[in-house]
């Protein structure tokens, strides 16, 4: 696919998703920056500028329907037709099932599932009508596998990969060239454990291994110029989502072992600790979060699947070469074979 001139983006203040603004814009895209902080944005939107692109900040709650629908209009308006949306925004809660809030699994519900099927719902209005465009939704390894503690989540990222599904089912039976991705990303070193909403004692951490939002920010590149159903990044991913389906209630007893003590770190949570459940975290963000000293600056898995073509080939190549001289080695050690 050629590379895609106006690309929309939620959860653009911080993460994964400005992480994905600067690459996009790094690679010539305009760029519309959406998320509740209002400075955060505008940060975004002066590094994107950077690199000589137009960047829009639209402030707005993704779990705001009405609200992203006039964002769409606004961004083809100033920008120009959308060649590719991501939906990137969510929010979750660190909390046993039996201490979650009625009013912070509807939050987590509304902003991760519900934010993500307004954005399909405003970018399809457009696309459909010109039978282009690529709809990235970011996924999860918890979209396949739930662990403990983020259960809230974990049901929004499910019901994003079940929407995800039906919409592509749809696509296809209506022949339109729209698509429709979800990458499904491992762990990440992203500000979010800074601010998502906790009764952990400890701060809340990612469960190892850890990657650099950056591997996330070009799996969703690549994948918004190729036609891949689904990515999935990292080895761990992979892993995740294998386990589960082969070996899923081995995986439980595991998980319930492990997962407890990994999302937990043995730093207290301060007292007055913000978190941007139904508020925004203020002031600029970052793309990275605090666990930089221990996460993965690249993946092997994602350079692998993204390339596979030339694995295909290196290893078709491998295989011709290994045969050639397999038959120049058995007729150094018999020169008449095969002759009358």
């Amino acid at each position: 696919m050629p590379k895609p001139r106006v690309v929309v983006i939620t959860g653009a203040s911080a993460g994964v998703g400005r992480a994905a603004a600067l690459h996009f814009a790094r690679h010539g895209s305009d760029v519309a920056l959406i998320a509740r902080e209002r400075e955060a944005l505008e940060a975004t939107r002066l590094e994107a500028q950077m690199y000589g692109v137009r960047a829009l900040v639209l402030p707005l709650d993704v779990a705001d329907a009405e609200a992203l629908e006039r964002a769409a209009q606004t961004v083809e308006a100033q920008l120009g037709p959308i060649d590719v949306w991501v939906n990137d925004a969510m929010v979750t809660v660190f909390s046993p099932v039996a201490m979650l809030q009625p009013d912070e699994v509807r939050r987590v519900t509304e902003v991760t599932y519900l934010g993500t099927v307004y954005g399909t719902l405003a970018a399809l209005k457009r696309m459909l009508e010109r039978d282009r465009g690529v709809i990235v939704q970011v996924g999860s390894a918890l979209s396949y596998r739930a662990i403990p503690l983020q259960a809230a989540y974990c049901g929004a990222k499910f019901a994003i990969r079940g929407f995800t599904s039906a919409l592509r089912t749809e696509l296809l039976h209506s022949g339109s060239r729209v698509h429709v991705t979800m990458v499904q990303m491992p762990a990440l070193n992203t500000p979010q454990f800074n601010w998502c909403r906790t009764r952990l004692t400890g701060r809340p951490r990612p469960v190892p291994p850890v990657f650099d939002p950056e591997i996330a920010a070009r799996a969703i590149y690549w994948s918004a110029r190729h036609r891949r159903r689904e990515l999935f990044v990292g080895a761990s991913t992979v892993a995740a989502i294998w386990g589960n389906r082969l070996l899923a209630p081995l995986l439980d007893r595991y998980l319930a072992r492990t997962a407890y003590g990994a999302q937990i770190s043995n730093e207290p949570v301060r007292a007055d600790r913000p978190d941007n459940l139904f508020e925004p975290a203020p002031g600029d963000h970052a793309v990275r979060g605090r666990f930089s000293a221990g996460s993965c600056p690249r993946s092997t898995q994602l350079w692998l699947t993204t390339h596979r073509h030339w694995v295909l080939t290196a290893a078709l190549a491998g295989l011709a070469l290994a045969g050639i001289a397999t038959r120049r080695a058995r007729r150094a050690r018999h020169p008449g074979a095969g002759h009358a």
